[in-house]
Parts: structure tokens; C-alpha cells; sequence
């Protein structure tokens, strides 16, 4: 019996450190794939509700720097036209002239001019959003998901990404005032970013 409860004062073996992603076997150029990937918006509506929608019709590039994170550039072009918010209604006043102005302005854009790593899988980018022929700064918090192969011999990355913006500064200023106080549609926006890219050839 004496020897079932004898305790152990064997020292545990210190944990191992974890080896991360060889990040630099993952520099190179990648395509966006829209197919598996989404970009939508988030927006308050008559102060008690979101409304989220997104856009089907985008591409983009990335180029990764897993040496030097601060060398890594991004690019993005968005159709307006494929805006969809689940109603109809809904979709063709945000494509009038109230706001996006679609037939003037068919594409928003984002071109990067810096890349930040902030530790672990975090890093910011930053870069000028055209929007209605305004440009303006745009930093982006972004996790990366991870990178694998998938059963096409495709070489993938994943990330997800989050910003805020104020719809004012690039003249989306459309409003309706609420009897009960407030307005119908917020000024912050919540923009989300699920990027998946392919590596190129």
C-alpha cells in the first residue's frame, strides 16, 4: 500500500519552447482569393441595432516580407456595385447619390505605406482608402491565421483583419434624425476582413 502513495519528488522536465511559423519561408506575392475570403461593415442603426453587410466583388494582393515584416505591401480594389446588405431596398439607396455614388465612383481602393509587426500572430497596417475621390488613412489591426497547403498544391494565408472609421471624412454624411433623439445611421463604421491569398508561382 505504502508504495502506491509514496509521493513523487522526481522534478517535472521544464516545457519545451515552441518553435513558431518559419515566417520566412512564407515571403513572397499572393493573390486574394475571393472565393475565400470576405470583406464586409458593420453600421449602428436608429441607435439600437447593427446592420452588417459586405461586398462580393473585390481583389487584391499581398506581398510578405517574413524577414523584414515592415517590407510587406497591400493592395485592394472593391466594386461598389457588389455591395449587399440582405435587402434591396436597402442596397440601391446606399448605391444612389445619398452615398456611395456608384455610377461616379465604382471602386473603393486601399494601397498600404506601412506594415508593423506588434508581437505574437498581431500586426497593424496602414495605408490610403479612396472612397468617393476622397483619400484618407487607414490602419488595419490584423491576426494572422496561419498558412497551409490545400488539396490543390495551393500555398495559403490566412488573415483576419478589423478597422473604424468615421463615414463623414470621406463625405458619406446622409442622415435621418429620430423623433425619440439621435440619428438613423451611425458615423463609426466597423469594417471586418477575412483574407485568404494564394502564393504565386
Amino acid at each position: 500500500m505504502g508504495i502506491f502513495s509514496r509521493k513523487d519528488t522526481t522534478p517535472a522536465p521544464a516545457p519545451q519552447a515552441t518553435a513558431g511559423p518559419d515566417l520566412t519561408a512564407l515571403t513572397g506575392d499572393y493573390t486574394i482569393d475571393p472565393a475565400h475570403s470576405s470583406i464586409g461593415f458593420v453600421a449602428r442603426h436608429a441607435m439600437v441595432t447593427n446592420v452588417k453587410g459586405g461586398f462580393h466583388d473585390f481583389t487584391g494582393t499581398l506581398h510578405l516580407d517574413g524577414a523584414d515584416p515592415a517590407a510587406s505591401t497591400a493592395t485592394l480594389d472593391v466594386q461598389m456595385a457588389s455591395l449587399d446588405t440582405g435587402n434591396a431596398d436597402r442596397d440601391g439607396h446606399l448605391k444612389s447619390a445619398d452615398f456611395f455614388k456608384i455610377d461616379e465612383f465604382p471602386a473603393m481602393t486601399f494601397r498600404s505605406t506601412k506594415a508593423e509587426a506588434l508581437g505574437g500572430d498581431a500586426y497593424r497596417i496602414t495605408g490610403d482608402l479612396s472612397l468617393l475621390g476622397v483619400t484618407k488613412p487607414l490602419t488595419i489591426d490584423l491576426e494572422f491565421n496561419g498558412s497551409a497547403q490545400d488539396p490543390f498544391g495551393n500555398e495559403r494565408v490566412g488573415f483576419e483583419g478589423k478597422a473604424e472609421i468615421l463615414r463623414s471624412e470621406w463625405g458619406l454624411t446622409w442622415n435621418a434624425a429620430l423623433e425619440t433623439g439621435g440619428v438613423l445611421i451611425s458615423d463609426k463604421i466597423k469594417l471586418v476582413f477575412d483574407i485568404s491569398a494564394i502564393k504565386q508561382a
